[in-house]
């Protein structure tokens, strides 16, 4: 459903984010990604969402290259996907339930009675059928998060992006926020690409992992098999312990 191919990303000459990233992602499956902060993971997910242009490699969503398209069936192949911003870029100056509509305005050619039974059926989904008509400032990080995720799902897409869906949440909360997009993904059957720092989080999530590290994607396997994933720089990461970026050296089953 998703590859990436030798994928390079920099944003001038001395300032390489990504190099020679390679990853299959099957339809249905869901793919985490974890690493410190600052080694590039949204700007990986931003890579597949076709936000950010690599300067060499493919991204290919369900066999087509996004770089080659035209940009009517680049717009047609991204409106398949659906992505959650780490901080959720709701407009603040819209309700919770115009947030929803938004993309439905926007995309489609339902009516307004027709956008509106949408838009309830997805706050209902996430839990948050009585806010329809509050602003997001009147809401908890949670809860922003939830409405996030229901705008994320709108449109039906077939592929989810999920940029730290739990980031500045307590563990309660992360750990219910994980539970309602596992429950949404099973229901929906998108295929997903999720970028986390919480090891708990991703745990809980993932059908497999993969660790950016020095610019480069590792993929370390099931969960099972990354718990217990014999390179002791995944070990360190893990348990908390990895400080500076050094290079992971041979990864074994990446």
């Amino acid at each position: 459903m998703i590859k990436m191919q030798n994928v390079s990303v920099s944003f001038s000459q001395n300032d390489e984010l990504l190099c020679n990233v390679n990853l299959a992602v099957r339809r249905g499956e869901t793919f985490v990604v974890i690493g410190p902060s600052g080694e590039g993971k949204s700007v990986l997910i931003k890579t597949v969402a076709g936000l950010i242009t690599p300067q060499t490699g493919q991204v290919l969503l369900d066999g087509n290259d996004l770089q080659k398209v035209s940009r009517t069936q680049r717009a047609q192949i991204t409106q398949r996907m659906g992505m959650l911003f780490q901080k959720n870029a709701l407009f603040d100056s819209f309700t919770v339930g115009d947030n929803l509509a938004f993309p439905l305005r926007e995309t489609t050619k339902l009516n307004e009675s027709e956008i509106q039974e949408k838009v309830k059926k997805f706050l209902e989904a996430v839990g948050l059928s009585s806010s329809i008509d509050l602003y997001p400032d009147e809401i908890s990080g949670g809860m922003q998060k939830r409405v996030g995720i229901a705008r994320a799902l709108i449109l039906n897409p077939e592929i989810i992006l999920y940029d730290d869906p739990t980031a500045g949440l307590d563990p309660i909360t992360s750990k219910l926020i994980i539970e309602l997009i596992i429950k949404l993904n099973k229901e929906f059957g998108t295929t997903v690409i999720a970028i986390t720092n919480d090891m708990n989080r991703a745990f809980q999530m993932a059908d497999r992992i993969g660790i950016l590290l020095d610019k480069t994607l590792f993929i370390t396997g099931t969960v099972e098999e990354t718990k217990h994933h014999k390179n002791p720089r995944v070990q360190k990461f893990i348990r908390g312990e990895l400080d500076e970026p050094s290079g992971l050296g041979v990864v074994h089953g990446a």
